[in-house]
C-alpha cells in the first residue's frame, strides 16, 4: 500500500534532522534546569536558550530581551491581547482585527467582547486582502490594539504588515502579527515593520512542537503586559514555568535552517507552485485559484474543485 503524499505543511511540520540531533544532547546528558545557575549543568542550558533566543531575535532584528518564550503561538497571542488590553483599559476598549484571522486572535477577541470590550472585524476583498486605509479608517481615539496575521493560514495572502505597522505607529496604536506562517519563510523586520507585538512557533518551520514566542517592543514604544501566568518568575517574570531547554534549542536550530535554506527553497517552491496550478486549471478548467496568483505564500496552493463532490475529488 502506498504511503499517502502529505500536503499539509502550513498546518504542521516534520522534524528536521539537523534540528533533531540539536535537541538529542539537551534530553540526554544536559538535561539541567535552565533557572540553576549555580551548577553547571545549569548554566550549560541557560546558555544554551540564551543562544536560541539570539538567533531568533537576529531573525527580527530584535533586541534578546523582547523575546518571551511560550508553549507556542496561541499562547502568544493569548499573552498579547489580554496582556495590553489589561494595561491599556484605561485608554480606551476598541480592538481591530479582520475576519480571516486565525482563531487563536478571533477567540481572544471574543473573549474580550464578554469583557466589554468592542471588537471592530475589517472585511477582506476577494484574494483575502485587508484594506490598508480601512485600518486607518478604523482606528477611533480609544483603540488600544490592531491585530492583523503577516500571511493567511489558508489560502496564503501575505498582509500589507508594513503599511499597517505604520499607520498604527502614526495613531499611536499598538499592532500586534501572527507570523506563524511567514516567520522563518519571509523576511521580517521588526523595525522597519513598525511590529510591536509579534507571534511564532516552531512546528511550523520543521521545529518541534510545544514551543512558541512572543516578540514583545521594549522601546519606542515600550509594551507593557500584564502576567497571565504566576510561579516562578521565569522569562523576566513574563511568563512562569520551567523552560523546555530542548525545545527552545529546537526553534533556535529551525531558524538557523531556514536561514540557510530559505532564498533557495522559497525559489523552488514557487516554480513548482505555479506549475502545479497551470496544470490542474488546464486539465479541468473549472478549478478556481483561492486567493492571488502573487503576493502569496511560495508553499501554499489552495484550490476550488466546482462541480466535483469531495468523494470524487479524493477517489
Amino acid at each position: 500500500m502506498h504511503q499517502p503524499i502529505y500536503l499539509d505543511n502550513q498546518s504542521t511540520t516534520p522534524l528536521d534532522p539537523a534540528v533533531l540531533k540539536s535537541m538529542l544532547p539537551f534530553f540526554q546528558n544536559k538535561y539541567g534546569n535552565a533557572a540553576s545557575v549555580h551548577h553547571a549543568y545549569g548554566r550549560e542550558a541557560k546558555e544554551a536558550v540564551e543562544m536560541a533566543r539570539r538567533i531568533i531575535a537576529s531573525e527580527l532584528n530584535a533586541q534578546t530581551r523582547e523575546i518571551i518564550f511560550t508553549s507556542g503561538a496561541t499562547e502568544s497571542i493569548n499573552l498579547a491581547i489580554r496582556g495590553v488590553c489589561d494595561q491599556q483599559k484605561e485608554k480606551g476598549r476598541h480592538l481591530i482585527t479582520q475576519v480571516t484571522e486565525h482563531k487563536a486572535v478571533l477567540d481572544t477577541y471574543g473573549a474580550m467582547e464578554k469583557q466589554g470590550w468592542e471588537v471592530t472585524y475589517l472585511p477582506v476583498d476577494a484574494m483575502g486582502r485587508v484594506d490598508s486605509d480601512a485600518v486607518m479608517e478604523s482606528i477611533r481615539i480609544d483603540t488600544v490594539l490592531v491585530s492583523i496575521m503577516h500571511a493567511n493560514n489558508e489560502i496564503g495572502t501575505i498582509q500589507p504588515v508594513s503599511e499597517i505597522g505604520a499607520i498604527c505607529h502614526s495613531k499611536n496604536v499598538f499592532f500586534l502579527v501572527d507570523a506563524c506562517q511567514s516567520f522563518g519563510k519571509l523576511p521580517i523586520d521588526i523595525q522597519e515593520m513598525n511590529i510591536d507585538l509579534l507571534a511564532a512557533t516552531g512546528h511550523k518551520i520543521y521545529g518541534p512542537k510545544g514551543i512558541g514566542m512572543l516578540f514583545a517592543r521594549q522601546k519606542d514604544p515600550k509594551i507593557k503586559l500584564t502576567i497571565q501566568l504566576e510561579g516562578g518568575g521565569h522569562e523576566r517574570g513574563m511568563r512562569s514555568g520551567t523552560l523546555p531547554v530542548p525545545l527552545i534549542v529546537g526553534f533556535g536550530s529551525a531558524i538557523e535552517v531556514c536561514q540557510e535554506k530559505r532564498d533557495g527553497e522559497n525559489a523552488k517552491l514557487e516554480k513548482y507552485r505555479d506549475q502545479m496550478i497551470d496544470e490542474i486549471i488546464t486539465a479541468h478548467p473549472k478549478v478556481i485559484l483561492n486567493g492571488p496568483r502573487r503576493n502569496r505564500l511560495a508553499h501554499n496552493i489552495n484550490l476550488c474543485f466546482t462541480g466535483l463532490d469531495a468523494e470524487t475529488l479524493i477517489t
